[in-house]
């Protein structure tokens, strides 16, 4: 086959885990995958980094920024289809929502949620008519949807309309690296959050509870590392109101390696995500052994099982009580960190790329 991969979405640094999920598939695709050719479309921020060495991975620059969202889009929606021609695609991957609403070829576009259907409340007015009209025109078109989730398949089935016989769920995988920090962590006095900040990750009430478990732990500290969104501002504001200064930090994004050392070095983990298509963060604690505590909704009930405590999002008082039994509760502490990485290994990168080519094949 020849496989066009639609990188053109990906903002290093900036788009949170869809880019996660493309780092890591395309190397595990060019692991298990040495006979089909794949072309990787890329735009002016992302390097040829992104594309694996190995023979049968090309790298097909685009002149196109993703920051301008607009001019993406209609490239996406005119040069990459007569790329695709050109190139004689058999199929064209298209991994972060969006696909060409013409196209020469079989594509199968890969949804991560469908958070603009769940909670419109969260968006900004004018990015909702773009959401609602390419997310949807993506999935008609598609021969096969992939879904990162049973919660996201679900969702697409209900909005979309969508033949179950068209929706694949395929869970991602963690950064085995992960695992490699369970061994030697040295925890200290504060709690880690990985979040995008965001309205629907909840960091206004993570911040709430963190103020009332510092009345019985002041020596701790909270830090929320995350990519700065348009609520960054309401949240900075919260931080000050709350009386709560230096002891909340917000380093916003970080590299790879810094975020390793913060999971190494975290005394546990909080997620208080309202909603989610699958979690990242959750598995990565889980794999570095991080006593974790996450929300009880789906799909991070389904990701963590039994190796994470779960609350009520919605109950400041729940996360502050998940936070001091992570804190004070020893033995539950060393229950979670050795569930984790057992838990987390269930969930494999060479499986998502595995039952990705398969789809990638379906005719």
């Amino acid at each position: 086959m020849r496989i066009g991969v639609n990188a053109l979405y990906l903002i290093p640094g900036g788009v949170g885990g869809t880019e996660i999920y493309l780092r890591f598939l395309l190397p595990a695709l060019a692991e298990i995958d040495p006979h089909n050719q794949y072309f990787v479309f890329t735009n002016r921020e992302t390097g040829a980094d992104l594309v694996p060495p190995q023979s049968n991975f090309t790298h097909v620059p685009q002149a196109v920024r993703a920051v301008n969202r607009p001019a993406r889009l209609l490239w996406e929606q005119t040069v990459l289809p007569l790329a695709a021609t050109r190139l004689r695609l058999d199929v064209l991957f298209n991994p972060g929502f969006t696909a060409p609403l013409l196209c020469g070829c079989r594509q199968v576009t890969v949804f991560h949620d469908l958070q603009h259907k769940r909670h419109p409340e969260y968006f900004r007015w004018f990015d909702l008519p773009f959401w609602n009209f390419f997310l949807f025109w993506s999935a008609k078109v598609s021969r096969v949807v992939i879904a990162v989730s049973d919660a996201t398949r679900n969702d697409l089935l209900r909005w979309y309309r969508l033949p179950p016989s068209a929706v694949r769920t395929i869970p991602s995988g963690v950064d085995p690296r992960f695992f490699e920090i369970a061994a030697r962590r040295e925890p200290e006095c504060f709690l880690l959050a990985v979040s995008t900040l965001h309205p629907h990750k909840n960091l206004d009430g993570l911040l709430r509870a963190f103020a009332v478990f510092r009345e019985r732990h002041p020596g701790y500290r909270l830090v929320v590392s995350g990519i700065h969104g348009f609520f960054s501002p309401q949240l900075h504001a919260l931080r000050e109101s709350l009386q709560l200064g230096e002891s909340v930090e917000f380093p916003g994004w970080i590299p790879r390696e810094d975020l390793y050392d913060l999971y190494r070095r975290a005394a546990a983990f909080l997620y208080p995500s309202l909603f989610e298509g699958f979690g990242f963060p959750v598995l990565e604690a889980l794999a570095a052994g991080v006593p974790t505590a996450c929300s009880a909704i789906e799909p991070l009930d389904s990701i963590a099982g039994d190796a994470a405590l779960k609350f009520d999002p919605r109950d400041t008082g729940a996360i502050a009580a998940a936070m001091r039994r992570l804190i004070e509760d020893e033995g539950l502490r060393a229950r979670l960190a050795t569930a984790g990485p057992p838990r987390a290994a269930q969930f494999k990168w060479r499986t998502t790329a595995e039952l990705t080519l398969a789809a990638l094949a379906e005719r």
